[in-house]
Parts: structure tokens; C-alpha cells; sequence
């Protein structure tokens, strides 16, 4: 099964209806919308066809003939919890609604609906679908990674990612700005595997030091230099030779420690404390802070000299409340690793749980996000506050989605329609007329 270009599962809609009318009606209004449709007059026939020709998203009447469509339910649930199942239920039947969503169905649909209704509710488990397979796929991906890979479809992280390939075979310096948790040895990171260098990757956090022993661990010494120095040590930025030095806090470095700082990275040559032999070294230099350097600078908090030596490339991060489309993808990651790591099931998610996440204000950014994926694999709930919305319909939240995707594209596409069309796989008039519906002008994302 692949993708088409709107991005959704190209397998059939199942349809069972035993009245026959009602089938051919509703077989009649998804086939115009251009969906492809199998139809059946029984569950058993459905779950007969379910292994040659899997469905991607069922749409079922709870009361059939033979097996119900809560057992159905219940069947397709157990072969596969990524299909949508969709029930239609008769007028009246609030209280077998309520049961089918407890027992995981997708949505219900009740009797008399319109033919809009249901390929509106259709459409949009079909695009829940692709999600889910897109990150299974991602999953698998991912499963055998050791490091946190740079994850998002966002504009604003897809600018770091180019950024990375760009620079990362350079010898450049690199400063890395951005908030407590976004990222950014996971860029420093990936600057250092792509580089091409054969020397290590050598992480130091400068806030984390006594400034008793910070040039010491990074210039190292030589026996005898102070009192308990009582065999040589090779610094930091000696070891990084060849390799990658990440030096994080990079604000919190003591100001006489800068200026010798400065001299390594103009002259690429370190002294160890109680030395006079200046040994050459070959590292790349990637700094990292939290705070506004310039500033800091201004305000004598920091050298600014050696500011901008280091602000030649500064790589923005920026923060998960600003990139709120790719939680859904960090999450997946995030749990298959928990899964792994506490011998556990990669526990499954909804869009409320989405909703709920993407109106979170995550102080702690993608770090945060780590924590929650890690306490709902232990089974103890995110830890979250519950987002009070009860008069907010699931398709409205879709809805809501579904702008901020396209404002995201518009914006990354600098209001290009087309462009913006192409990023989200999706033919241009149907763009339109989503950004019709949603009222968005493509000219307020331009310049």
C-alpha cells in the first residue's frame, strides 16, 4: 500500500450495510468524492476479504443481520488497531455510541445522515490512517537508533536540518541558540556525525563546573601545576582533536577562561596548565546557550570579543510551542524508545491526546516532551493538565489541525500556493479550496 498524492491510504473503504439501498447510496456518495470502496451486505464477508485486501478504514451499521458491528469492532480491533472504524448507529442510540467509542471506535455517524456528513467523517479517518503509518514507519526507522535524530516536517526545524547538511563539512565554529530542551546537542550532534571527522564527539557543560577546576578539564595540566595535579591530564580540547567539541552553557564560561578560549580558537593551539609547549589542535568548536549573547556582552556578562568569533553561524532552535505539528512524530519516537527501554508495549495515543499535547505550553521543550512519553509507557498518565474543552467536536479539532498544517506550509513556502500544495502533497485546487474554507489569504504569508 502507498500513499497517494493527498497522502492518504490508496487501500479500500470498507462499507457493510445489509439493507441494500442504504449500501448502494452510501457506496454511491464515497465513489464521487473519488474514494476507492469495497462493499458488503455482512461482517463476515468483510473479515473474509480483511487479509487479501485490507481496509483503511472500515465503515460499518451496528445492527447487521449476523455479527454486529460492536463485534466487528471489537475483531478488527484486535488484527489491527491502526484501521479507523466508523459506525452508524440508529436515531436515538446515544447509549451504543458512547460504547462504541469506548470500545475504540473511531467515530459514529448518526441516522439520517447526509452523504457530506459521511465522507467528511470518511476523509478524515482516512488522513488519521496515514498518520498512524506514517509513524510506524518512522518506528521502524528509527527503532535502531542510538542517538535522538533532528525530527519534524515544520518549516522552522527543516531550516535547522538544511542548515546542518550545509555546514556540517565545514571547519567552521557554530553557536547554537535556543531554550533549556530543545535540542541542541542533538544538533551539535548531528554537525559532528555528518562532518566527516574521525576524531570523537566531546560534550562539556559549562554550567556544570567549579571554576576551581574548569581550565584544568578544559586545557588539562601538567604534573605538578597545583596542589593535587600530581599526574598529567589532557584537557578537552586536546582530546576533541580531529572530533567535535560541544561546549553547552557556554555563558556560565568564567571571563578569564574566554580570553584563553579566544587565543585556541584563532591560533588552534592549546596550552595545558604549567606548560609552555603550545600543542596544535584540530577541533571544531560547538558552542551552545540559552541566553541573548549580545546582550550579555553589552552588559560585560560576557566577552564580546569571543562572541563574535563564535556568531559566524548561529543555528536558531526553535521551541516545541513553535512547532506544535511535529509532536506527533517526536512523541512516536519518544515512546517506541521508552518502549525499548522498559521492555514494554509502544502504548497507542489519540487525537485527544494530541489536542491535549499541542495545548500544552512545554517550558521544558523537547526534553519535557522525553519525560511525558516516558511516564505514559509506565502506564502513569503525561502528567498533563487536562485541556478543559467538552464543547469542542473532534472535527473541529481536525479542523483546526488541519489549518495549522497549512498555515505552516504557507508560511514555509513564503505564500506560494503551489509550493505550499507540493509540501503537503496535496493537488493545488484542493488547496484552495481548503484555504477557502479555513479563510486564509496566501498574500499574509509572503515577504
Amino acid at each position: 500500500m502507498n500513499p497517494d498524492d493527498t497522502g492518504a491510504p490508496t487501500w479500500p473503504v470498507y462499507l457493510i450495510e445489509d439493507d441494500e439501498s442504504v449500501l448502494r447510496a452510501c457506496a454511491q456518495a464515497l465513489k464521487l468524492a473519488d474514494l476507492e470502496v469495497r462493499s458488503f451486505d455482512s461482517a463476515e464477508k468483510a473479515l473474509a476479504a480483511f487479509d487479501e485486501d485490507p481496509p483503511a478504514v472500515v465503515v460499518s451499521d451496528v445492527r447487521l443481520a449476523g455479527m454486529s458491528g460492536l463485534e466487528l469492532l471489537d475483531v478488527v480491533w484486535r488484527r489491527d488497531r491502526d484501521v479507523p472504524v466508523i459506525l452508524i448507529t440508529g436515531h436515538g442510540d446515544v447509549s451504543m455510541a458512547v460504547q462504541a467509542m469506548r470500545a475504540h471506535a473511531y467515530d459514529f455517524i448518526e441516522k439520517p445522515f447526509s452523504s457530506s456528513r459521511l465522507v467528511d467523517v470518511v476523509r478524515r479517518a482516512l488522513e488519521r490512517r496515514a498518520l498512524l503509518l506514517e509513524n510506524r514507519v518512522l518506528r521502524e526507522q528509527l527503532g535502531s537508533m542510538r542517538e535522538i535524530p533532528l525530527i519534524g516536517a515544520s518549516e522552522s526545524i527543516q531550516r535547522v536540518a538544511r542548515t546542518i547538511d550545509s555546514l556540517a563539512a565545514t571547519d567552521v565554529d557554530i553557536l547554537i541558540h535556543g531554550e533549556t530542551g530543545t535540542g541542541k546537542e542533538v544538533v551539535a550532534h548531528a554537525l559532528h556525525t555528518r562532518s566527516g571527522r574521525t576524531g570523537p564527539f566531546v560534550a562539556l557543560n559549562c554550567g556544570a563546573l567549579p571554576e576551581s577546576v574548569f581550565e584544568s578539564e578544559i586545557f588539562g595540566h601538567e604534573t605538578g601545576a597545583f596542589t593535587g595535579a600530581d599526574k598529567r591530564r589532557i584537557g578537552k580540547i586536546e582530546y576533541a582533536s580531529d572530533g567535535t567539541l560541544f561546549l553547552d552553557e557556554i555563558e556560565s564560561m568564567p571571563l578569564a577562561l574566554q580570553v584563553k578560549l579566544l587565543r585556541v580558537l584563532q591560533e588552534r593551539r592549546v596550552e595545558r596548565l604549567g606548560s609552555n609547549v603550545s600543542i596544535p589542535v584540530n577541533c571544531r568548536i560547538v558552542a551552545a546557550t540559552k541566553t541573548d549573547l549580545k546582550r550579555l556582552s553589552d552588559h560585560g556578562g560576557f566577552r564580546a570579543d569571543l562572541y563574535y568569533r563564535l556568531n559566524v553561524v548561529t543555528i536558531e532552535l526553535p521551541p516545541l510551542r513553535q512547532r506544535l505539528n511535529d509532536i506527533a512524530p517526536l512523541m512516536t519516537y519518544f515512546l517506541a524508545q521508552a518502549a525499548r527501554r522498559f521492555n514494554r508495549e509502544v502504548p497507542a495515543w489519540t487525537e485527544q491526546d494530541l489536542f491535549r499535547w499541542q495545548h500544552h505550553d512545554w517550558p521544558g521543550n523537547v526534553r519535557e516532551l522525553k519525560a511525558v512519553a516516558e511516564r505514559i509507557c509506565l502506564g502513569v498518565g503525561d502528567g498533563l493538565e487536562t485541556v478543559s474543552a467538552p464543547a469542542v467536536s473532534l472535527a473541529a479539532r481536525m479542523e483546526n489541525y488541519e489549518r495549522g498544517l497549512i498555515r505552516e506550509a504557507l508560511r514555509g513556502a513564503r505564500g506560494n500556493v503551489t509550493e505550499a500544495a507540493e509540501r503537503l502533497h496535496l493537488p493545488k485546487k484542493t488547496l484552495y479550496d481548503k484555504l477557502a474554507r479555513h479563510q486564509l489569504d496566501p498574500e499574509t504569508f509572503r515577504g
